[in-house]
C-alpha cells in the first residue's frame, strides 16, 4: 500500500482509468469500517481500479478539540498497517488544517475526489458528511455524480445488540471497562501495538518484570488493569496482565502500557508487540506501601489467569 500525504504526490498514471474511493477517519477499523472496506475492495477488484482510503492527520475531531481531543483507538502506524493488510492500494492522508477545514463541498468533490483521485466510484457510510461545517452530504454527492461521471454506493450502518457500531461507541465501552461490548463492536479484541522500551525496572524489583510500551498517544482509550494476550513474540500468543496508566503509587507522569507476561522470561527489548485487551480487572489505585501493591498484583495475576481461561484463544 502506498501512503500519500499531498495531492501532487499521487501516482496519477495509476489513476488514469479511475479509482474506487472511501473517505473517513477509520479509527479502530471496527465492523462498520470493515463492511465499507469490503465494498471498496470488491468494487476496485471487479473494475480493475485502485482502492483508495482517504483520511486525515490529525483527525478533524482532534483539530477542533486540540486542548482535549478524543482518545485514538489506533495510532497512525496501526491504522496504516491495518489498511495495508486489508488490501487497500493507496492511503491518501492529507494534513487537516485551516485550508482543509474551510473547503466547500463542491470544491472538495471537484478538486480532491475527481481531479485529484479521479474517483469513478465512491463508497460512504449512511451518516457521511464532509467539507466546511459538514455541509456536504450523501445527497450532495449524488447530485453531482451524473455531471462528473461517478457513482455513489451508500452502505448502511452495522448494528450489534441494538447499538450502532461507531468509534465513539467503542470508546465509551472501553472507558467503562466493558471489554466484551467493545470486542463485539470491533469484531475482535481491542488492541494496542508498540515497541518494547527500556523502563525503570520497578516491576522486576517487585517480582513482576514487565514489557513497557510507549503509548504514543495524548490520551489512552483504556486505563486500569487488564487481562491481555500478547502477539508478535514468535511463539504464539502469550497471556499476561497489563497496566495502562501513570502508576500512582510511584507517581509516574507519562501514561505507559506495562505488561507482565506469564511463564515468559526472554529478552524482548526492541520487539514490536501487539497487546489484545481481553478483560478489565480494576481501576488504577495508589497504595500506601509497596507490600500492599505487590499483594494486589498477586490477586490481579490470579484474576487475569481466570479471565483468560474463560476467553480461551
Amino acid at each position: 500500500m502506498r501512503l500519500v500525504r499531498h495531492l501532487s504526490d499521487l501516482p496519477h498514471s495509476k489513476l488514469a482509468r479511475g479509482s474506487v474511493v472511501t473517505v473517513g477517519a477509520y479509527d479502530g477499523l471496527h465492523l462498520g469500517h470493515t463492511q465499507l472496506l469490503d465494498r471498496v475492495i470488491g468494487e476496485a477488484r471487479s473494475k480493475d481500479l485502485p482502492a483508495i482510503v482517504m483520511s486525515f492527520e490529525p483527525t478533524p475531531k482532534e483539530f477542533f478539540s486540540a486542548a482535549s481531543p478524543p482518545a485514538r483507538l489506533m495510532r497512525f502506524r496501526e491504522k496504516f498497517e491495518s489498511l495495508a493488510d486489508y488490501g487497500v492500494d493507496i492511503f491518501y492522508c492529507p494534513r487537516f488544517g485551516p485550508t482543509m477545514r474551510s473547503i466547500r463541498a463542491d470544491a472538495f468533490i471537484r478538486q480532491i475526489l475527481i481531479h485529484g483521485l479521479n474517483a469513478r466510484h465512491l463508497v460512504v457510510g449512511d451518516d457521511f458528511q464532509f467539507a466546511r461545517r459538514r455541509e456536504g452530504s450523501i445527497e450532495h454527492l449524488q447530485r453531482a455524480s451524473a455531471a462528473l461521471r461517478y457513482t455513489v454506493d451508500q452502505v448502511s450502518s452495522v448494528v450489534v445488540n441494538g447499538v450502532r457500531v461507531s468509534s465513539t461507541a467503542i470508546r465509551d465501552a472501553l472507558a467503562a471497562g466493558e471489554l466484551d461490548r467493545a470486542t463485539a463492536l470491533l469484531g475482535r479484541p481491542y488492541r494496542m501495538s508498540g515497541r518494547v522500551i527500556e523502563g525503570r525496572k520497578v516491576g522486576r524489583s517487585l517480582g513482576y518484570a514487565t514489557a513497557n510500551v510507549d503509548l504514543r498517544r495524548r490520551q489512552s482509550a483504556v486505563l486500569g488493569i487488564f487481562a491481555v494476550r500478547v502477539h508478535g513474540l514468535g511463539c504464539g500468543p502469550v497471556d499476561g496482565v497489563a497496566s495502562v496508566g501513570t502508576r500512582p503509587t510511584f507517581d509516574l507522569v507519562k501514561p505507559l502500557l506495562e505488561v507482565h507476561l506469564f511463564d515468559f522470561d526472554a529478552d524482548i527489548y526492541g520487539e514490536y508487540i501487539h497487546v489484545d485487551f481481553i478483560a478489565h480487572l480494576r481501576a488504577e489505585e495508589k497504595y500506601a506501601s509497596v507490600d500492599e501493591l505487590v499483594a494486589q498484583m498477586d490477586i490481579d495475576t490470579e484474576n487475569a489467569r481466570t479471565a483468560l481461561a474463560a476467553h480461551s484463544a
